[in-house]
């Protein structure tokens, strides 16, 4: 199974057109254009999520303008999007099919493939707390990696082919829920990756 996107090449950068935030501020929030082919013999449907593995681990180095969080800061995932139960048929989403812009309080029902579920991202844990922005963000919110990071993000799209029609999750669920629930489903992974930065001096 192979997977692309006309919104940016593998490993190069992502326009902040599909990100979340650029350096003066929120940004287009567009999900990119990925469309996939030589599909497993057998798939009944597909499940796509998106993270970023970069996510520094320690929040009060975060947006700091007195210091810059170092390369070397232990990371963690961060989920941007979790879709599951996409037709089997499907082979392309449209940019800015799923999200065109910012959503204070995060999208309720986020539009996408006919049939397909969206669950939470992390910036429901992110904003949670904040009067202005917390709320549950389902569907897809793209990067907003911190200005003061010394590493440049990469934001992997990882599309499954699975061999059941449905997934069998929460009502409001995340991609741990997914990766529970696809255990001895998966036919064929295919992946692509942009990277993105707010940071002048970042790696890479």
């Amino acid at each position: 199974m192979r997977i692309h996107s006309d919104s940016f090449a593998n490993g190069k950068p992502i326009p902040a057109e599909y990100a979340m935030g650029k350096a003066d501020g929120f940004a287009g929030n567009r999900n990119p254009h990925l469309a996939w082919d030589e599909v497993p013999a057998g798939t009944r449907s597909f499940a796509l999520l998106c993270i970023d593995p970069d996510a520094p681990t320690v929040p009060e180095t975060v947006g700091r303008d007195d210091l810059e969080i170092p390369v070397e800061q232990p990371r963690a995932d961060f989920v941007h999007w979790a879709m599951i139960d996409i037709a089997a048929d499907a082979r392309l989403i449209e940019a800015g099919g799923c999200s065109d812009g910012i959503t204070p309080k995060g999208k309720r029902n986020p539009p996408g493939p006919p049939g397909a579920r969206q669950g939470l991202n992390d910036y429901t844990g992110w904003f949670a707390g904040d009067a202005q922005m917390g709320g549950d963000y389902y569907g897809y919110d793209g990067p907003y990696p911190p200005f003061n990071d010394l590493r440049t993000h990469r934001y992997f799209f990882r599309l499954f082919a699975l061999d059941v029609e449905k997934l069998q999750v929460p009502e409001r669920f995340t991609a741990a829920d997914v990766f529970r629930a696809m255990h001895g489903h998966v036919l064929g992974e295919a992946l692509v990756h942009g990277t993105y930065s707010l940071n002048a001096k970042a790696d890479g």
